[in-house]
Formats: structure tokens, sequence, C-alpha cells
């Protein structure tokens, strides 16, 4: 099981969810995809920041563009800070799926 928040970025009123457990598994693009499956996502872009160690991976959907943020410390990030509506989706999405786990955080811990 995969375990998130669905939390604001540091000192910024977009939302983001924050997949803070499982990431680090190889199968974790796999499962992500396929739970989002009914927004249709598909691969618009892949850049990998090795100086950062991290691979940013551009989707567009049915619900906009998102963004994924994977690096090697088994941290993932979903972020689309001009389509929060989408974000929501996902989101909703997610909360019925039995692979994933939403933690609730307090927002205000992200000010």
């Amino acid at each position: 099981m995969y375990k998130y928040h669905f939390r604001p970025g540091y000192q910024s009123k977009d939302l983001l969810i924050d997949i803070f457990s499982g990431a680090e598994n190889e199968s974790f693009m796999f499962d992500f995809l396929h739970v989002i499956r009914e927004i249709n996502p598909k691969t618009t872009d892949i850049l990998d920041l090795w100086m950062n160690d991290e691979i940013l991976m551009t989707y567009n959907s049915e619900v906009g563009e998102f963004t994924i943020s994977k690096d090697i410390w088994g941290f993932a990030f979903i972020m689309a800070d001009h389509n929060q509506d989408g974000l929501y989706k996902i989101n909703s999405i997610l909360e019925k799926s039995e692979l994933f786990e939403k933690v609730e955080v307090d927002f205000e811990n992200y000010k």
C-alpha cells in the first residue's frame, strides 16, 4: 500500500500529492497510472534531472496536465500548479483505491 498526503507545497497555496511511503517500489509508476487510468494519462515529457537525482514526468489527461517528480530517496510528488482542479480529481480517485491510503495533515505546518 502507498501512503500519501494531499497538502500545500511549502510556503505555497498550491496543493500537491506527496507519496511518502511506497514510491520507492519498482511497481509504483505502473500502479499509480493504472489507478488513475480513467482520466487517460498520456506522457508528454520526461526530464532527467541527474544533478538532483530526480526525474520529472509530465502527463496530459482528461483532467488536464500534471507532473510527477520521483527521486532516488523513495519520494514522489504529483504537482499541477496551474491545474488544481485536476489534482483534486486525482486525489478523489486515489481515495477510492485500495492501493493508496491518504494520511491527513495540518495545512498550517506548510506555511
